[in-house]
């Protein structure tokens, strides 16, 4: 199969459903339009029409990897049923080339009387592979599933999360060119979800095209290019996985803003003081081109400057372990905001967020915003005590009322994901490189993995 061979194509793919009040009108609808087409009159209708889906269109080409997120009730799980051959369109098409493996119905095709080994061969009969090929895989697939003895007893004997431990090593076992998943990266223990998430790279990694479903926006910029947003059926969104999370994020929240001026409050507890002087202004070539970075925004503001420079204020992308990034971003506004919430995103190269903070987790207040065509800017220093490396950034601004803000070291992050009104995000700003640190001139390699975590560490020796 060729790198540009399409794998996966879609076209304007549709999916009805009828739903009837009662079996009786399901009845009724079989034998009474006919009669009354053939007598000439117009044929009545018993059930209401529910679209689950309504001219979904893409494609996907070997080594490509899509995410599908919306909310539930969006569709997300019968268009994976579609493309997986379990559910058949109204109308439109989808043509899938080449072997598939399908993480939707964990164990769909495991006997509960048969044995763990005799369902491995079972089930992998059903997905396509001879004898000779599953037992070529059939110790790579006992090791992947680690349910040990387990294996030669009856599948009824299990424990829900060895029943899905096997069925996953299985599925990831057959050397599938188009991996489907529907929200399977989040079964078993830690353990075996790393040993899942290991492989699904390794499929990447391999040209595997990978479809996931997901309510883990972590997991859908993490191992996906592109992804679609769905809701109620249609897309409202196909681009780069990123963009679309932070479409999800602004359907979700739906119409939510903050358009009135703060509240008044007593003195004492005002959300920041007025501005007493401009911030620091980065030299101009530290200033990015924003011309073709998408603004994901509600409409209430609008990304005017994006600049990144070092602790002296030279502007530069390369920096030292240790060093300290500087971040200056500029919004316009439409509208007042009430208090503004700023903040910055780091991710490595494979889409893992390594930080993210904003103003909202930083103690102290901030100037309330000034209405339209005022100005919100943050200068924000982050200490780059991370692994060496290329990472990229994006930052964004989002709002509270006065309210909420000054209470919100006593919300909890669930209290909190309720009141703050994301506004505008912009995603994939440009790399920043991150060098083996140095010290009195010598790299020395300050810590092994992501992040240098403080801490301490004391030794001492004993005699016996």
């Amino acid at each position: 199969m060729s790198s540009d061979e399409v794998v996966i194509d879609v076209r304007a793919l549709s999916k009805r459903y009828e739903i009837y009040a009662n079996p009786r009108d399901r009845l009724k609808q079989f034998i009474l339009p006919p009669l009354h087409q053939a007598a000439g009159r117009e044929p009545p209708r018993y059930f209401r029409e529910f679209w689950a889906l309504r001219d979904i269109s893409f494609q996907l080409r070997r080594g490509q990897s899509l995410g599908i997120i919306g909310r539930n009730g969006s569709g997300k799980s019968t268009l994976l049923q579609i493309l997986a051959g379990t559910l058949t369109p109204t109308s439109g098409e989808a043509a899938v080339r080449g072997r598939v493996a399908a993480l939707l119905e964990l164990g769909s095709g495991f006997n509960p009387e048969f044995t763990g080994k005799e369902n491995v061969f079972l089930n992998a009969r059903i997905l396509g592979l001879t004898a000779a090929e599953t037992e070529a895989r059939y110790d790579r697939i006992v090791e992947f599933a680690d349910i040990g003895e387990f294996i030669d007893q009856p599948v009824k004997t299990y424990s829900s999360g060895m029943y899905v431990r096997l069925a996953v090593a299985v599925q990831a076992h057959i050397d599938a060119s188009i991996v489907m998943i529907d929200e399977a990266l989040a079964v078993g223990d830690v353990f075996f979800q790393q040993k899942c998430h290991a492989r699904l790279e390794q499929l990447r990694r391999s040209g595997t095209v990978i479809v996931l479903v997901s309510h883990s926006m972590t997991d859908i910029e993490q191992y996906c290019e592109r992804a679609i947003l769905l809701d109620h059926g249609e897309a409202r969104f196909l681009g780069p996985a990123a963009e679309a999370t932070k479409h999800y994020y602004l359907l979700h929240q739906a119409q939510r803003k903050i358009v009135a001026p703060p509240p008044p409050v007593p003195e004492e507890v005002a959300p920041g003081a007025p501005a007493t002087g401009a911030l620091p202004r980065p030299p101009r070539e530290a200033f990015l081109d924003l011309a073709g970075i998408p603004q994901v925004s509600n409409g209430q503001a609008r990304c005017v400057g994006v600049a990144l420079c070092n602790a002296s204020g030279v502007a530069t992308n390369v920096f030292r372990q240790g060093d300290t990034a500087v971040f200056h971003f500029e919004f316009e506004l439409a509208e007042d905001i009430g208090v503004p919430i700023c903040g910055t995103v780091l991710s490595n190269e494979r889409g893992i967020i390594v930080h993210g903070k904003s103003s909202w987790q930083y103690p102290g207040d901030v100037p309330a915003s000034l209405g339209p065509g005022s100005r919100i800017v943050c200068r924000q220093e982050v200490a780059l005590d991370l692994a060496q490396g290329t990472y990229t950034f994006e930052i964004g601004l989002a709002s509270a009322s006065a309210k909420d803000w000054n209470n919100r070291s006593r919300m909890s992050h669930e209290q909190s994901d309720l009141v703050i009104v994301r506004i505008c995000h912009l995603t994939n700003l440009g790399p920043l490189s991150i060098g083996i640190g140095l010290r009195d001139g010598v790299s020395v390699l300050r810590h092994h993995g992501i992040a240098d975590l403080p801490g301490k560490i004391s030794i001492t020796t004993e005699t016996a």
